[in-house]
C-alpha cells in the first residue's frame, strides 16, 4: 500500500469488498484513515469524547449492514458509524458491572447484527444487540475451555463461527453461535 498519509500507530483493519474501501484505525492519532485502490480517501474522527471522536481506538469491523463498529478503548465505549464517518450510535461506559468496559479491544458482529466486544481486563467477550443493549458475557479468567487470559482479537466468519485470540493462553478459541435472531 502506497501511503500518502503517515500512520502513527495502525492497530485495526476493516475492508469493504463492495466498495474497495480499507479502514485503518490509527490509535496514535485517535482516528480512522480510509483508503481505496491504494490511495488516501479521508480521515474519520479526532481525539475527544464527543460523537465520532475517539480516545485510543483499537479495533474496527464492518457490520453486515455496511456500518462500522469501533472499539473506542479509552472512552470505554463502542461507536457505530456509517461508512462515510457519520455518527449513528455509542454505547458503553467505564466500570465493572455487566455491560461496562475496562479494556475494550477486539470487536465483531454476526449475521444477526449482534455485537461482540472483547474485554481484555475482564477476560471475557461481551455480547450486545444491534442497538447496544447488553445481552451476556462469555468466558472468565482461566486456562480451560471457554476461559481467557487477556483476550485481544475476535473474528466471526459468514457461518457465525467465532474465533477469539486468547493472548496469554497462547491460543485461538473457536465458538459456534447456536441462538437465533434477537
Amino acid at each position: 500500500l502506497n501511503l500518502t498519509v503517515k500512520l502513527a500507530q495502525p492497530t485495526g483493519l476493516a475492508f469493504n469488498p463492495a466498495t474497495g474501501d480499507l479502514f485503518v484505525v490509527d490509535t496514535g492519532e485517535h482516528n480512522i484513515v480510509v483508503f481505496n485502490k491504494e490511495k488516501y480517501i479521508r480521515t474519520i474522527g479526532k481525539r475527544g469524547a464527543g460523537q465520532g471522536e475517539f480516545n485510543f481506538p483499537t479495533m474496527i469491523c464492518l457490520n453486515q449492514d455496511g456500518t462500522l463498529l469501533v472499539s473506542d478503548s479509552l472512552n470505554f465505549r463502542v461507536q457505530k458509524l456509517r461508512a462515510d464517518g457519520k455518527f449513528l450510535l455509542a454505547f458503553g461506559q467505564r466500570g465493572d458491572a455487566s455491560g461496562a468496559h475496562a479494556r475494550p479491544k477486539g470487536i465483531a458482529a454476526d449475521q444477526y447484527g449482534h455485537i461482540y466486544l472483547v474485554d481484555g481486563l475482564f477476560h471475557t467477550v461481551q455480547l450486545f444487540d444491534p442497538s447496544g443493549n447488553y445481552l451476556m458475557n462469555v468466558g472468565s479468567l482461566g486456562q480451560g475451555q471457554g476461559e481467557f487470559w487477556l483476550p485481544g482479537g475476535i473474528f466471526i466468519d459468514d457461518r457465525d463461527k467465532i474465533f477469539v485470540a486468547d493472548t496469554f493462553n497462547h491460543r485461538v478459541q473457536v465458538f459456534y453461535y447456536i441462538g437465533g435472531q434477537s
